[in-house]
């Protein structure tokens, strides 16, 4: 069945990129994880080529705690904390949604709502949360714990903590604050809620100290691919992200997950399913297998090995030859499915553990291409009409420069094919996603103006 409409774009930003080397090519910014001026540019760029979102990930932990290995990386040493990044962002851009990751295990749903509502204000309707369970056990240490939870207890707390969330956005009906000096009425008290949610992990009594959002609710993304995972995002998530590597892997993925809305009563194009690519574009072929290669060569075998060990769990794989095969791991209380995903290939591939490093360097299991900007618009046309994704996730493998190859280079090319927009469709990240803005629950089914779109949202139930 044919396609309607056009494919989203989302800039998945790490500092220096997403290649595990990436911070030691020559053109990189090493500074970039605290460099402001950096990530503007960075955003500016994104918002130019009117991608939809920047995305900015995030770990409450120096993620590996090996000295040797921590020592020559970048990723997950020292970077902004994103919410606060992307608060300054907000003043610097105009149309670009402003998406942040936020874990449910190692924070409070209040300081969540607060703090996302707050970002949905000062961008004027441009915030999305990325809800996130931690998956490192090294989060644990940070927050007066000594181990971490199990998989299915983080997302147990994670639906609850959605709900409370979800509420406390609901505190206020769109139209409660009249500010009428005359009659010195501040907000109509009865179009405030109060949340009163009590249930096995929280009690939350409400309500938000901000007004509602502009966008009537920030966006809800997700990333997990576990069966819990897709349940939950088939529940709360207007977006996901997600890891595939083959046309077949993501549409199995897609039909799951977009087959799974109808119990919760939504309807499929409420839900936008972005697959991350890392791209890397030359003019011509040669061209991009040079920067490849020069990539590669910049990885260090302590780095290769301490990332593997990270993305399979914390599994320690120091006692096995590198040039051996993957040998058979113990089940993760960690990122479970991309433990699976990285098994899955090994096993398929043949790979020896230098091999399955050198091959998740670039993209950590997510699809890594290259090829020239018609090689690469190809396979992203061939994903997007065959119904394995709405859009992509792009994780540039360096910055700036993968950022502006595929900007300068491949967007020309979707538009051309019609499968990416001119312009922005309108002024908020819902608006430009095509998702619907959701009522206040109390309120009758009147959006603001400019607001309404492909109806009414199934709001998400907080007890009490």
């Amino acid at each position: 069945m044919a396609r309607h409409g056009q494919s989203k774009l989302n800039a998945f930003l790490h500092p220096t990129g997403h290649h595990v080397a990436a911070w030691r090519h020559p053109r990189a910014q090493a500074d970039a994880g605290v460099n402001f001026d950096h990530y503007v540019e960075l955003a500016r760029t994104a918002e130019r080529a009117k991608f939809d979102a920047i995305f900015l990930a995030d770990s409450a932990a120096v993620r590996d705690q090996n000295i040797e290995s921590a020592s020559r990386v970048a990723r997950y040493v020292v970077h902004f904390e994103p919410i606060t990044l992307l608060s300054g962002i907000a003043a610097a851009t105009r149309h670009i949604g402003l998406i942040a990751t936020a874990t449910t295990t190692y924070n409070e749903p209040f300081h969540i709502a607060r703090k996302f509502a707050s970002l949905d204000h000062i961008s004027k309707g441009r915030a999305g949360w990325n809800l996130a369970t931690s998956a490192g056990e090294v989060e644990a240490f940070n927050f007066s714990r000594t181990a971490h939870p199990a998989h299915a207890d983080r997302y147990d707390r994670a639906r609850e903590f959605a709900q409370v969330v979800t509420g406390l956005w609901d505190s206020w009906e769109d139209d409660a604050f009249l500010r009428d000096k005359e009659s010195g009425l501040y907000f109509e008290p009865s179009k405030q809620h109060v949340l009163n949610h009590s249930g096995p992990h929280f009690a939350v009594r409400g309500p938000l100290n901000v007004a509602r959002a502009p966008q009537g609710r920030p966006v809800l993304v997700q990333a997990g691919s576990s069966e819990a995972g897709k349940e939950l995002a088939a529940e709360t998530a207007e977006v996901i992200f997600t890891a595939a590597q083959t046309l077949e892997e993501a549409q199995a993925f897609y039909t799951d997950v977009k087959g799974r809305l109808s119990r919760y009563g939504r309807h499929a194009d409420t839900l936008k399913i972005l697959p991350g690519v890392s791209p890397i574009v030359g003019r011509t072929r040669d061209e991009a297998e040079a920067k490849f290669a020069e990539l590669q060569e910049l990885i260090h075998p302590a780095v290769g090995l301490s990332l593997l060990s990270q993305m399979l769990g914390g599994v320690d794989l120091s006692g096995h030859p590198l040039d051996g095969p993957l040998p058979e791991l113990p089940e993760t209380n960690a990122a479970k499915s991309r433990q699976k995903l990285l098994v899955d290939l090994a096993r398929r591939e043949g790979f020896s553990i230098r091999q399955l490093y050198q091959w998740i360097a670039g993209a950590r299991g997510h699809w890594a291409i290259r090829g020239t900007a018609k090689d690469i618009a190809d396979q992203l046309e061939a994903w997007f009409e065959g119904h394995a994704a709405d859009g992509f996730n792009v994780m540039p493998p360096t910055l700036p420069g993968g950022l502006d190859d595929f900007v300068d280079l491949v967007v020309p090319e979707l538009r051309r094919r019609k499968l990416f927009r001119e312009e922005y469709e309108g002024r908020t990240l819902r608006e430009n996603l095509g998702l619907p803005y959701p009522h206040h629950p109390a309120a009758k089914p009147s959006a603001p103006p400019g607001c309404e779109v492909g109806g009414q949202a199934r709001p998400i139930a907080a007890n009490g």
